[in-house]
């Protein structure tokens, strides 16, 4: 599979790896703990708890893919386009928006 080269192209691609909605809320909890861990640190001055951040980013994407999509998380190759596109799609989720993105990123075809 040849490199993906642009962020759009990337974000479709992103998107149909999280076709699955128990996955993308797995992301959702991680990404909505990792923002809880973030502003705590930053409120109690424990910067410590920045290491949770990763920790529980990353341990519920990966019980999503590993286990749930069966696929290799594109974090791996591409990792601040994963990171961008977890907190991108955190956002179009809590706008309602997500379903809609999802469904343009079916009608994309990779040529990878």
């Amino acid at each position: 599979m040849s490199r993906i080269k642009t962020y759009s192209e990337f974000w479709f691609f992103y998107l149909q790896e999280h076709s699955n909605s128990t996955n993308r809320k797995l992301h959702f909890i991680g990404t909505t703990l990792v923002i809880f861990f973030a502003i705590l640190a930053l409120v109690t001055a424990n910067y410590l708890l920045f290491w949770f951040c990763p920790i529980a980013g990353y341990a519920f994407a990966w019980v999503g893919h590993f286990r749930i999509e069966h696929n290799r998380p594109a974090t791996f190759k591409y990792p601040i386009w994963s990171l961008f596109s977890d907190f991108k799609m955190y956002f179009y989720f809590l706008s309602g928006k997500l379903d809609q993105e999802i469904e343009k990123s079916k009608a994309y075809k990779f040529n990878h």
